[in-house]
């Protein structure tokens, strides 16, 4: 098992991405926390961790607020005694709210960049605490080819918050490599999950989508599981300050 004896924290952890690394990272033996702001989804984690065999544990958080990004972390040391990796993965896409610049309101950037960006660095800042107590760590971060090309073009917010958050990663990478922490950022391709729901409920978007990734199809949350665990694991004990594609191509265009 490539994660035994790991502690894994994973944000956003009841739906999509979230939930398909949880489960990925227990069947390689990790023993993994779940936060989220849905309990119902967070719990359901949970539970399909523990009835396979698996260790896990539920928090109820809210990125976005630094008293639940501590309380998170807490929960993983008080459950399991450590935190070797945490993925910071939970985030909005506010379809049909997020718009061009001038047209975006106030209320929905600050909504956006308090859950992605915010809440990203929030995540980090607890973990990383953590992690300089027990000798380092790997920090995973999701960030978005929105954040990169155009490709996120009349998401403003959206594709700001995840320009940030590619920043963020380089600059935690820099100061925490001499301290055993590494950091990188998963860049997904067109994702089929709860995230980008709305977005795909209209076919031709999904089709325009699908037909810009040179694998042709979009992404299931499972698609990009193998290179979470390879980046929670000590096989890329010599990587950091890097972003790793797992979108079939869609950003080499």
């Amino acid at each position: 098992m490539r994660l035994k004896d790991k502690v894994i924290l994973v944000t956003g952890g009841g739906m999509g991405m979230g939930r398909a690394a949880a489960l990925a990272f227990a069947h390689e033996g990790a023993s993994v926390v779940i936060a989220d702001v849905n309990d119902e989804a967070g719990n359901a984690t949970a539970q399909a961790i523990q009835q396979s065999g698996g260790a896990a544990h539920f928090v109820h958080a809210d990125v976005s607020r630094a008293a639940d990004c501590e309380a998170m972390v807490a929960a993983a040391l008080n459950r399991f005694g450590k935190l070797n990796v945490c993925y910071a993965n939970a985030a909005v896409q506010l379809v049909g709210q997020d718009a061009r610049a001038h047209e975006l309101s106030e209320e929905i950037w600050d909504r956006t960049m308090a859950i992605n960006l915010k809440g990203a660095w929030l995540t980090c800042k607890y973990a990383i605490a953590a992690m300089l107590k027990s000798g380092g760590g790997s920090i995973i971060i999701a960030g978005s080819p929105t954040g990169m090309s155009g490709a996120g073009a009349g998401f403003t917010a959206y594709s700001s918050s995840k320009g940030g958050v590619h920043g963020l990663m380089r600059v935690m990478a820099a100061d925490y490599a001499r301290d055993g922490i590494r950091v990188n950022a998963l860049i997904p391709g067109p994702m089929k999950t709860p995230l980008t729901k709305d977005l795909f409920a209209d076919p031709t978007v999904a089709e325009a989508l699908a037909r810009r990734v040179m694998l042709g199809r979009l992404g299931e949350a499972e698609d990009v599981t193998g290179l979470l665990v390879f980046l929670a694991s000590d096989e890329s004990a010599f990587c950091t300050g890097g972003f790793y594609m797992a979108d079939g191509g869609f950003t080499a265009l």
